[in-house]
């Protein structure tokens, strides 16, 4: 008789494309979106937790910056005895789901809708190096208002923002442009062939990777890549090109030349005309609540979500170097982006709603801090307290009591405590700043012994015998001076 086929064991491996968090950085940014869920919260914006599924058909074909929409999706078919199940998907964003939101709730919603968002989203897109297919985002909009004052809002807002989290003035730029500017630019170049117009968007999408002579060859013949192959162009003429050459490179010594030369770039096209009026009132309203060009500019050269937006466009970026892993220098880049999508709850009501609003990369923002130093990858655990003699485990629960509601994190010791050894490898392998001992001669005295595991740590690596004497980074004291001893000792590695 055969032998049954074992059931092959599972491989204990995260899916392509997502990763695991562990204790620092989860705590890191639980931080961050309570710090910025702040700030919107300052600025009138509530908390809008919707589901992390939706139906496909309230998705719709508007995933930004993918050229499949539908496929970058997660999505399945709910089953049905007819086959005729709904299709499902994970969020892609968090503000599909919020327009769905503001047409099925409008009659019970204050207009405009001040609404933000924080948690996970999911793009069923190819992964690379930093690139996963969850991520968090965190978004801000206002459902409701045309006025430009809402778009100057959310750009004061994102500013405000990346300060708060400890990006300082310098590091940052928020940069804003307008997509009715370009839609000017289309027009007084007069091309009537929707997909020549088509492919001069995707060609000026490519303006931040290519710069101008890239542009101005692919708009024309083509060009040559770095890889070496060739490039087809648009095929467009030199004059023809003109107005969008002159529309990427318009950016001024300052605000009012940057439109000045927009204002060129667009001639006689009312909806350019429009989009550079907008752009002007926004900085207006910039400048009366202080913030200046060394916060928020004008720059033509945003094209983010050209078949998305339709109106003032904006994206956050970080100005300051770091090094990439080929040792190379280059600037940090965006991590905010947004803009006004006046057509996407219009898929439901029928009538357009005018919109507007931002999303923050959480994770990047949190890379960010960590190059600049500004919060460390790692952080200590709890206060560790050992188990001399488990018969008295209520004597080091006590302690532990004593310790938390002094507002300490501490916890004791759950594993075996026959091997001391093993405890304080556990308090290591747990980064913790603090061990507590309390054995048998301890409790008769009165006493416990509090190790600085910290300074023991650092000691054991740098100081010699004589130091080592000198700085002890062992302390008895009496057991009433506890939770005093060790608040002094993490006061110490805190400074």
């Amino acid at each position: 008789m055969a032998k049954p086929k074992k059931t092959p064991r599972p491989k204990a491996e995260t899916p392509k494309g997502f990763r695991d968090y562990f204790g620092a950085e989860v705590t890191q940014r639980t931080e961050m979106l309570r710090t910025i869920a702040g700030v919107y919260h300052r600025y009138g914006f509530e908390a809008l937790e919707s589901s992390a599924v939706e139906t496909v058909e309230a998705l719709g074909k508007f995933l930004p910056d993918v050229d499949r929409p539908n496929e970058g999706v997660f999505a399945w078919q709910e089953s049905e005895d007819d086959g005729a199940g709904d299709w499902m998907a994970l969020r892609y964003d968090l503000t599909a789901p919020l327009a769905r939101v503001y047409a099925q709730h409008r009659n019970d919603l204050p207009t405009p809708y001040r609404r933000y968002a924080m948690g996970p989203v999911w793009r069923n897109e190819k992964p690379g190096p930093g690139r996963y297919r969850q991520f968090y985002q965190c978004d801000a909009d206002t459902v409701g208002s045309a006025s430009m004052a809402a778009d100057a809002e959310i750009c004061a807002m994102l500013s405000d923002t990346l300060e708060t989290v400890g990006i300082p003035r310098g590091d940052y730029v928020v940069r804003v442009n307008n997509r009715k500017v370009l839609n000017g630019v289309l027009e007084t170049m007069g091309l009537a062939d929707e997909g020549q117009r088509d492919a001069v968007l995707r060609t000026i999408d490519k303006f931040d990777k290519v710069g101008a002579d890239g542009v101005r060859e692919l708009l024309g013949k083509g060009r040559l890549d770095a890889s070496g192959a060739f490039i087809d162009g648009v095929g467009l003429s030199d004059d023809q090109a003109g107005p969008v050459l002159a529309f990427l490179t318009s950016k001024g010594v300052d605000a009012a030349a940057t439109v000045a030369n927009l204002r060129a770039a667009v001639g006689a096209s009312q909806i350019g005309v429009q989009g550079i009026d907008e752009l002007d009132q926004i900085g207006d309203l910039l400048a009366a609540g202080g913030y200046g060009p060394d916060r928020i500019v004008i720059d033509p050269s945003v094209v983010r979500g050209l078949g998305y937006y339709t109106g003032p466009v904006y994206e956050a970026e970080l100005t300051f170097e770091i090094f990439d892993e080929k040792g190379r220098k280059r600037q940090f880049g965006s991590v905010s982006g947004g803009g006004r999508y006046d057509d996407l709850v219009k898929r439901f009501t029928g009538q357009e709603v005018p919109a507007t609003g931002i999303s923050i990369g959480v994770d990047r923002l949190l890379a960010a801090l960590r190059e600049k130093g500004r919060i460390q990858a790692v952080e200590h655990g709890p206060v560790v307290v050992t188990v001399m003699d488990r018969d008295r485990m209520a004597d080091y629960q006590a302690m532990v009591a004593e310790l938390r509601n002094a507002g300490i994190r501490a916890e004791v010791y759950l594993g075996n405590p026959k091997n001391f050894g093993n405890q304080l490898k556990y308090a290591d392998k747990r980064n913790s700043p603090v061990a507590v001992i309390e054995g048998g001669d301890e409790k008769a005295n009165g006493v416990v012994q509090i190790k600085d595991l910290i300074l023991g740590a650092q000691i054991a690596a740098n100081a010699t015998l004589e130091e080592w004497k000198e700085r002890p980074s062992q302390y008895e004291v009496a057991r009433s001076d506890l939770v005093a001893k060790v608040r002094e000792i993490l006061a110490g590695q805190a400074g």
